[in-house]
C-alpha cells in the first residue's frame, strides 16, 4: 500500500511531491509498524555507535528534521536531516527539482531552502531519540563569514544528534565549493573540532564528486589531520555524461541517482587508498540496490546512504537492498559485513 502511494506521487511535478511525501510521513509514518530486526550480520560499529544496518537515508530528503523516526521505521538504519543553515532560507526559484525518469536521475538546484536551525532544534529536542539520526548542516548563502555560520549552527545542533556532516559540497550555493580547498577547509574543520571540544561528537565531511586528484590528496590530509570521523563521499554532481536521455538532463544543478554511482563509486575508493582505515567512509551516490550498496563496502564504504531511488522504488526499496546485500556477503563468504570493506581499494 505504501509503495502504491509512491507510485501515486510520481503523477506530481518533482518538488510538491516531495513535500507532499513529507506530510504524509509526518501525519502517518508513526502508525506504521516497526521493520523487523535486522540481520546481526548487518550491523556496523563507526563512531562509538552501532548502526543496525549500514542503509542511510542521505541529507535532503527531510530538510528540517520533520520526520526523522518516521524514516526509521522504514528499516533504515540511520537517517541524516538537513542541510540546516543558521537562519531561515527560502533557496533558489522555481522550479528547482527536475526527474531525470529515463535515467533514473534527479536534478535539483534547490539552494539549501530550510526553516534555519531554530526550527529544526525545537523539533530535534522533542525527540525519544530511539534510532541513529544525523544532522547535516550548512552555511546560509548571503553569509559574510560562512565558517562561522557552520560554528553557530554546529553548537546549537550537535546536542541533538548522534552525528554532525559538515557540507561544504553543494553545487547550488556559490562558492561554497570552496571550502574544500586545503586553507579554507583546514580552517573550518579546525574551528568546528575546537568548538566540540573534549564532547567528541562525531563530525563528518561531505565532499563533491567533481574533485581531481591533487584536491583528493588536499582533501585526505586534511580530514586525517584535523582528527575528524567520517567523510560522506559524495554529494551531487554538475557533470552530465552525453549518455544522459532525459530532455531535463541540461537543467542546471547538482545530479544524482543511477548516473553518479560509477564516478561517486571511483572517488570513494580513490579516497579510501588515501586515508585507510583512519576515517569512517560513508558512500553515497546512485545506490538503487544491494549489489549497489555492496560495490560501495568493497570500495571502502561502512555506512552506506541513498535518496533519490527512493522516488523511482518507493520505500520498500530499504527492506530490499538489506535482502540483496545478505545475498552478496554470503555468496562471497562473508560472516560479517565489516570483513567486506575496502577489499576492493588495496
Amino acid at each position: 500500500m505504501i509503495d502504491l502511494a509512491a507510485r501515486g506521487l510520481r503523477i506530481l511535478r518533482a518538488e510538491p511531491a516531495h513535500r507532499a511525501t513529507v506530510r504524509l510521513a509526518s501525519l502517518f509514518g508513526g502508525l506504521l509498524p516497526a521493520a523487523a530486526p535486522d540481520d546481526s550480520r548487518l550491523a556496523v560499529e563507526a563512531f562509538g555507535l552501532r548502526f543496525p544496518n549500514p542503509i542511510g537515508l542521505a541529507a535532503g530528503f527531510d530538510k528540517d528534521a520533520e520526520v526523522p523516526d518516521a524514516m526509521l521505521r522504514f528499516g533504515f538504519g540511520f537517517v541524516e536531516c538537513g542541510t540546516v543553515t543558521p537562519r531561515p532560507q527560502a533557496g533558489n526559484p522555481k522550479p528547482r527539482l527536475f526527474r531525470l525518469r529515463e535515467d533514473r536521475g534527479v536534478i535539483n538546484r534547490m539552494g539549501f531552502n530550510n526553516g534555519g536551525m531554530e526550527v529544526a532544534a525545537r523539533r530535534l529536542a522533542k525527540r525519544k531519540r530511539n534510532g541513529i539520526v544525523g544532522i547535516n548542516i550548512g552555511a546560509n548563502k548571503d553569509s559574510q563569514d560562512r565558517i562561522a555560520d557552520y560554528a553557530r549552527a554546529f553548537e546549537r545542533l550537535s546536542p541533538l544528534a548522534e552525528y554532525v556532516t559538515v557540507n561544504v559540497s553543494s553545487p547550488n550555493t556559490p562558492g561554497l565549493r570552496g571550502l574544500q580547498n586545503r586553507d579554507e577547509l583546514q580552517k573550518l574543520l579546525d574551528t568546528l573540532t575546537a568548538a566540540r571540544g573534549n564532547a567528541r561528537k562525531p563530525l563528518l565531511l561531505k565532499i563533491a564528486p567533481d574533485i581531481d586528484e591533487q584536491a583528493m590528496d588536499d582533501i585526505a590530509a586534511v580530514v586525517v589531520s584535523s582528527g575528524i570521523e567520517g567523510l560522506i563521499v559524495s554529494n551531487t554532481t554538475v557533470a552530465r555524461s552525453a549518455s544522459l536521455r532525459s530532455p531535463n538532463a541540461n537543467e542546471t544543478g547538482g545530479l544524482s541517482g543511477k548516473p553518479l554511482f560509477a564516478r561517486s563509486t571511483d572517488v570513494l575508493k580513490a579516497m579510501r587508498l588515501r586515508v585507510g582505515a583512519r576515517v569512517v567512509l560513508v558512500g553515497a551516490g546512485g545506490v538503487s540496490s544491494g549489489a549497489d550498496a555492496y560495490a560501495k563496502i568493497r570500495a571502502g564504504a561502512s555506512l552506506v546512504q541513498l535518496y533519490t531511488a527512493l522516488a523511482y522504488e518507493g520505500p520498500g526499496l530499504v527492506a530490499r537492498i538489506k535482502r540483496e546485500l545478505l545475498e552478496c556477503l554470503m555468496r562471497d563468504g562473508f560472516a560479517q559485513i565489516g570483513g567486506a570493506v575496502g577489499i576492493d581499494a588495496k
